[in-house]
């Protein structure tokens, strides 16, 4: 079976996290990042989940600007394009209460735990012959006691957030069967 994102997300969803989380949205921009299934617990608290589908994505990861803190020029120095390589390295992403990368576990191999950042978590998933995917998890993900709740008014905006995208999917859905000819 080949592996995709929204595949490997879908699976999240439905098999490894039913039921523990308020509200998972796919590609997800709230938090200021991109996040690719952007869940909210039952006490309001973000956690990201990176989906990686090969190596070379997951290596990738780390160059993202969400493991930086910005440049803070009381902290850092003045800002020069020699000394860009001195950027602060984040624990979590900014305001993530836990962070976790999900791929398929054949493409995982146990030298890559050295470049898992400290504090996040590992899901390696398995397609069993029935369809259904199990999961196991490698590195359990450290939380962030610092992360603050999100503000109710805020998990209703990303709920209605995935409102749209649903009934935008819908309308995509009907465009697809009229040029199709189904129906």
């Amino acid at each position: 079976m080949k592996w995709s994102e929204k595949l490997i997300a879908r699976a999240l969803v439905r098999w490894v996290f039913k039921g523990k989380y308020l509200l998972m949205v796919p590609n997800c921009y709230w938090n200021g990042e991109e996040v690719d299934v952007f869940c909210i617990t039952e006490n309001l608290r973000i956690v990201d989940v990176e989906v990686k589908i090969s190596r070379s994505d997951f290596k990738n990861d780390m160059n993202k600007d969400k493991w930086y803190h910005s440049w803070d020029w009381r902290k850092d120095g003045p800002y020069t394009k020699e000394n860009e390589h001195k950027r602060r390295v984040r624990d979590w992403p900014k305001n993530v209460w836990k962070h976790y990368y999900a791929m398929p576990k054949d493409i995982w191999k146990p030298e890559l735990m050295a470049l898992v950042p400290p504090k996040s978590g590992v899901i390696l998933l398995t397609q069993k012959d029935s369809g259904e995917v199990s999961a196991s998890m490698i590195k359990r993900a450290v939380p962030n006691r610092l992360a603050k709740q999100i503000a109710p008014e805020d998990a209703i905006d990303i709920a209605r957030l995935a409102s749209l995208r649903l009934w935008d999917t819908y309308k995509l859905l009907d465009e697809y069967e009229r040029k199709d000819g189904s129906r």
